[in-house]
């Protein structure tokens, strides 16, 4: 990434909310990762209780296993994926948009499948965390399919994340998904087509949500979280780790995008 094109990304976050990154993975890399994310929508590597359908409430179509599929902690359930280059760029983009002190804090993978026409609803990521005194993070955003209208690419609402965290409860479809009063015609309301190995970058107060998949391809994402530090060290103090132990707090769902 350019210095020019990181300063563009740093503003358009700062006005926004969000902000397009561009490639973060060549073809060759996308190929890497869609092997390895495959391996755990086959089940050939086993994410136990760290995989969810976001969309359990509704109908499942035949011979697809979740409507939405949600893995956490892929990083920790193959530490392979971390001798790649995804989490060091993140990281690096992370701290350009938002403060040299950030780690990451979670990762996880959210495939929507052919024909799952099941949306995820409008929410802001905080309704998911926990209250903190710095409230900065970095949701980074990989297609690694061709991220479209018809098949669920991500909307954000531009400076939503100037605005307070919304009421949100759950959400109609199951799953442990929460929902809040939004929709694309909210004034702002902007969609993020996505070419494979690009990437946007997301606030945890900008209001985002993707339509259900109507394709006979899968839209496959990676998504990586950061925020600050000392931040990390409270969550994990008070017992939110993001469902990486078995002893998660429940008091709120350990996701926190689409």
């Amino acid at each position: 990434m350019t210095t020019r094109a990181a300063s563009t990304s740093t503003e358009a976050f700062a006005t926004d909310g969000f902000a397009p990154l561009g490639a973060l993975l060549s073809a060759t890399e996308v190929e890497a990762y869609r092997t390895i994310y495959d391996r755990f929508l086959s089940g050939e590597i086993d994410a136990g209780a760290k995989r969810s359908d976001l969309g359990a409430g509704a109908p499942r179509r035949d011979g697809v296993t979740e409507n939405i599929t949600q893995i956490m902690w892929p990083s920790a359930l193959y530490p392979e994926l971390l001798d790649l280059p995804l989490h060091a760029r993140g990281l690096a983009l992370a701290r350009e948009l938002a403060g040299d002190d950030l780690i990451l804090d979670f990762d996880m993978l959210i495939d929507k499948g052919p024909h799952t026409e099941v949306p995820t609803p409008w929410h802001q990521d905080a309704a998911y965390w926990i209250e903190l005194p710095d409230t900065r993070a970095v949701s980074i955003w990989v297609a690694l399919d061709e991220a479209t209208l018809a098949n669920g690419c991500m909307w954000y609402v531009r400076g939503s994340h100037h605005t307070p965290i919304r009421p949100h409860w759950p959400a109609g479809t199951g799953g442990g998904a929460l929902e809040c009063t939004c929709s694309e015609s909210e004034p702002g309301a902007t969609p993020l087509p996505l070419a494979p190995g690009e990437a946007a970058a997301h606030a945890g107060g900008t209001l985002h949500y993707s339509r259900g998949n109507t394709t006979s391809g899968h839209r496959r994402a990676y998504i990586l979280n950061y925020r600050p530090a000392a931040m990390i060290e409270l969550e994990r103090a008070s017992g939110m780790d993001h469902g990486l132990t078995d002893n998660q707090r429940t008091v709120r769902n350990p996701g926190a995008t689409i």
